[in-house]
């Protein structure tokens, strides 16, 4: 039985000084990815090409490891586009259909920073987890996915700012 799950977030960051050099900023992908993700489970794999290691967490007693490939894509002058390329899954035993989908959006306004994020997961009930019931198993990972996303969104509100401003006193 196959089981899907997904979380939306959004974002909207008052930007009071420098303003105008937040388009300048998103193009600095690497950096702005760092500022968003934590670095430490970041790898650039060249221009627009990352690997992510997302937060580890626990199923039910078991610890699952997703990893995603992201692309990250500047448009329209203003906008930073990231989506998940490919995915794995560590911890659940043998998967063979774990998808995860990640689209997020990050645009430079004249008050700020505004984006969304969409995370979703579609995998197989693995044989580990069979005898619970698969709302109970979905309902549990609208939960994580939301977590994730929280965390997440309480990390840009923070750090993207925090950076944003370094980077304006470096150039």
């Amino acid at each position: 039985m196959s089981l899907a799950f997904n979380a939306r977030q959004k974002i909207d960051l008052p930007v009071t000084k420098n303003i105008q050099r937040l388009p300048d900023y998103l193009l600095q992908q690497e950096r702005v990815v760092g500022a968003m993700l934590e670095p430490k489970k970041l790898v650039s794999l060249g221009q627009g090409a990352f690997r992510y290691n997302v937060t580890s967490f626990k199923v039910f007693q078991l610890e699952v490891n997703p990893v995603v490939s992201i692309a990250v894509v500047n448009t329209e002058g203003n906008k930073l586009q990231m989506h998940a390329t490919d995915s794995e899954l560590d911890g659940l035993g043998i998967v063979d259909d774990f998808e995860l989908m990640l689209d997020a959006t990050l645009i430079a306004t004249e008050k700020g920073l505004i984006g969304e994020a969409f995370l979703g997961v579609s995998v197989s009930q693995p044989p580990l987890l069979r005898l619970i019931p698969p709302k109970l198993l979905e309902s549990t990972g609208h939960s994580i996915l939301n977590g994730i996303l929280l965390g997440i969104k309480a990390r840009v509100g923070q750090q993207l700012t925090k950076d944003f401003s370094n980077w304006c006193d470096e150039n």
